[in-house]
C-alpha cells in the first residue's frame, strides 16, 4: 500500500464523519413519533376528503344513528 499524506487522510476522515453525520441526522428525522403521527394524520385527512370517502363514512354516520335510535326506540 502507497503512502498517503496525513492531511489527505483526515479531510478524507472528516468528509466521512460530515456524511455519516448527515445520514445519521437525516434517519433521526425520518424516525421521529410525532413526525410519523403528523405524517399519519395527513394522510387520513387527504383520504376522508376523497369524495367517495366522506359520502361513505357520511352514509356510514347516518345508518350508526339511526340504529341508535331505532334501538332507543324499542327498548
Amino acid at each position: 500500500m502507497a503512502d498517503r499524506d496525513p492531511d489527505t487522510i483526515k479531510q478524507e476522515i472528516d468528509r466521512a464523519r460530515e456524511q455519516l453525520a448527515s445520514t445519521v441526522d437525516s434517519l433521526a428525522s425520518r424516525a421521529n413519533p410525532h413526525r410519523i403521527a403528523d405524517d399519519l394524520k395527513a394522510g387520513v385527512v387527504r383520504l376522508v376528503k376523497k369524495p367517495p370517502v366522506a359520502i361513505s363514512l357520511a352514509a356510514a354516520g347516518a345508518l350508526l344513528i339511526a340504529l341508535t335510535v331505532h334501538h332507543l326506540r324499542h327498548r
